[in-house]
């Protein structure tokens, strides 16, 4: 059964990854769209190539860490008449890969303020409507990574187990209404996650990948759907999806393929 069709679902970093999958598999299941994202541009192609097959599609060009434009965001889809059935928090990157006591404060406070505030201020501008109409999904996209730590991770885990621990807290915020909140916590993913962390060394983001089998972002797509799409009275509070080849966050099967 089709649960998402005719919805408005808000999907924040959603030119690339698992945003834009998660755009896709949406679109695909007749939903409307407003699509967030820094990158204007890719904005515009994304929506361009939507525009066939989803039942709508608004877009914001818009940093999330910017609190005063996020909450403007929200004020302005409500004087819009537009009310989001659904909120998917997939704004995020990893900055650095050092021990703490060798990490970029910039770094720091680049990872917290997307993955963390900015999370919050697009929930806090969302939403205080799906409260008022009692109805609206709420899916946190984490990372294996806010459940078990790993080498060099430090303030990167620590942004994810926060999210963790948000999703949890918001889940109680908001008993005795019929709204759900989730967080899908993928492992190893293969986006542009490793070259943003490496700041564009793409040999080096190559290799976080090499000789293995990652998840791909339509993977995630497809967890976030089946969450997305479970009866209203089912609330998959949390889930989490390892490639096979991965059974930790530093347990990882590499072995050389052949070519071709």
């Amino acid at each position: 059964m089709n649960r998402i069709e005719g919805k408005t679902a808000v999907i924040t970093g959603a030119t690339s990854g698992i945003g834009e999958a998660c755009a896709r598999i949406l679109a695909s299941h007749g939903a409307k769209l407003v699509l967030v994202a820094r990158r204007e541009e890719r904005l515009r192609a994304l929506a361009d190539d939507l525009g066939s097959e989803a039942e709508g599609v608004h877009t914001i060009r818009l940093d999330v860490r910017d609190r005063d434009a996020v909450l403007d965001m929200g004020r302005g889809l409500e004087s819009a008449g537009i009310e989001p059935d659904i909120l998917v928090n997939n704004a995020g990157l990893a900055r650095g890969f050092a021990p703490v006591h060798k990490g970029d404060p910039d770094d720091w406070d680049e990872m917290i303020d997307t993955n963390l505030k900015g999370l919050l201020y697009v929930t806090r501008a969302i939403l205080p409507g799906m409260v008022e109409r009692n109805r609206g999904h709420v899916v946190n996209i984490g990372s294996v990574a806010g459940r078990w730590a790993y080498p060099m991770g430090n303030v990167y885990n620590a942004s994810k187990y926060a999210v963790r621990g948000l999703t949890e807290g918001m889940n109680l915020d908001l008993f005795g209404t019929a709204l759900r909140m989730s967080t899908v916590d993928p492992g190893m993913v293969e986006t542009e996650f490793a070259e943003v962390r490496f700041r564009g060394d793409t040999e080096r983001a190559e290799k976080v990948y090499r000789d293995t089998h990652p998840l791909s972002p339509e993977d995630v797509a497809d967890a976030v759907l089946y969450v997305l799409n479970a009866p209203p009275h089912v609330n998959v509070a949390e889930m989490v999806i390892w490639p096979t080849d991965q059974r930790s966050a530093t347990l990882v099967k590499r072995e050389a393929r052949p070519e071709g």
